[in-house]
């Protein structure tokens, strides 16, 4: 299991895993564990008071892009049934946040799967990489592992 600092918040999510997001073997089909950690991110994101792309016009912190997914996969899930997804962030720089996650079983604390997925603030009009707002630090810091801020990336 993916152990957390003692005082670490983390983010967690239950979902279905349903017939259609099964593969030939009757396993969670490889590409779903990200559209899993992605609704996992975006309840997140809905819990830090972001809830529309309307946010993305008032909320500058909400202009970001996916740098890239890692993802290694554990044990396979299989069948039907539910999942937790859990997420905290392992770093935090200037521009970028990395997120951490897991996919569980229900009834156990044991991976499926761990990995990263890298977001990189950015200004629209110019696409380039800028600095997180102070605000969005201070609501996004309880959720950072090692409770310190890395040097910028």
């Amino acid at each position: 299991m993916t152990t957390l600092s003692s005082g670490v918040r983390f983010h967690e999510n239950v979902h279905g895993i349903y017939f259609d997001d099964l593969d030939a073997f009757q396993i969670l089909h490889n590409a779903r564990y990200l559209l899993l950690i992605e609704r996992t991110i975006g309840s997140f994101w809905q819990r830090l008071g972001w809830g529309s792309w309307r946010d993305m016009q008032e909320n500058v912190d909400a202009q970001h892009l996916v740098r890239e997914n890692h993802i290694e996969y554990l044990r396979p899930v299989v069948g039907t049934g539910e999942v937790r997804v859990r997420i905290w962030i392992e770093r935090l720089g200037r521009s970028s946040l990395v997120f951490g996650f897991c996919v569980m079983p229900m009834d156990e604390d044991v991976d499926f799967a761990v990995g990263t997925r890298a977001l990189v603030r950015i200004d629209v009009a110019t696409r380039t990489s800028t600095a997180w707002t102070d605000a969005f630090r201070a609501k996004v810091l309880p959720y950072l592992r090692s409770r310190r801020e890395e040097e910028p990336r």
